[in-house]
Order: C-alpha cells, then sequence, then structure tokens
C-alpha cells in the first residue's frame, strides 16, 4: 500500500473577502479541505522555512503555496524569490494570484520560479469558475 502525505494549501491573501471566496470556492470544488490563511508573505515564509514564533511547516505534508502579489510586509514576489532559492523549499509548488495581468509582472513571476500565474476575474461567475480549475488542478497534482 502506497502512503500519499496529506496536501495542505497555504493561501497568503490579505484580503479577507478574497481569502473567504477562495476557501469557499475550493472547498467546494474538493481541492482541499486544509486551507491555512496567511494575510502577508513574511507569515508563509516563517511557517514553511520553520522559522518564527508562530505554526510552523510539517515535514510529513505536501504543501501549495497560492501566493497573492500585493500584500503588506513582504510580498508575492519577495516571498516566492526566498521560497524558490531555498533548495529544501523549491520543490514546493507556487501559484500566483493576482487581479493584475500585466505580462511584465507574469514574466517576473515565471523567472522567480512561480509554477503557475493565476489572474483572479473581478466577475463573481468567473472568479468561481477559475477556483472549480484550479481546484481541478490542484487534485491532478497532489497524486
Amino acid at each position: 500500500m502506497e502512503y500519499t502525505k496529506e496536501l495542505v494549501i497555504l493561501l497568503a491573501e490579505d484580503d479577507e473577502g478574497h481569502a473567504d471566496l477562495i476557501r469557499e470556492g475550493l472547498q467546494a470544488s474538493g481541492g482541499c479541505k486544509n486551507i491555512i490563511h496567511f494575510t502577508n508573505g513574511l507569515d508563509v515564509w516563517n511557517f514553511v522555512s520553520r522559522q518564527g514564533d508562530g505554526a510552523v511547516r510539517n515535514i510529513n505534508k505536501n504543501y501549495i503555496v497560492l501566493l497573492d502579489l500585493n500584500m503588506p510586509i513582504l510580498d508575492g514576489i519577495e516571498t516566492l524569490k526566498k521560497i524558490k532559492s531555498d533548495e529544501a523549499l523549491k520543490v514546493i509548488p507556487v501559484m500566483m494570484l493576482s487581479t493584475n495581468d500585466d505580462p511584465q509582472e507574469v514574466a517576473t513571476c515565471y523567472k522567480y520560479g512561480c509554477n503557475m500565474y493565476i489572474t483572479k476575474p473581478v466577475n463573481y461567475t468567473k472568479f468561481t469558475e477559475t477556483l472549480d480549475q484550479l481546484s481541478k488542478f490542484i487534485q491532478i497534482i497532489s497524486f
């Protein structure tokens, strides 16, 4: 019998409304039941790098990071750079989330190692459709 590690989504989103929509959308689609929400990049970095005073990453679990670009303290690109420049952490899939679809920003994220760049639609219906697609993708890569 093959053992599969539990999958945990680390959601870094400083907008509580967006965070709630993302969490509800992923859970409703079956993408992942275990979601940890952070409101800034520094808290995500401390969690994955096992630093700081709060909760830290469990090495017996798999993680996917959904990372908003515009966050306080440590923004999404700086957080991405830190994760992808660490030998032990660079294998963690990082998906960027942004309302900005500027090609230069997208290129910058891929340059620093993001695995996927997702533009958050402004339209609610399109946003839920995007979350459904993201959920399906997460289900595929979690096996």
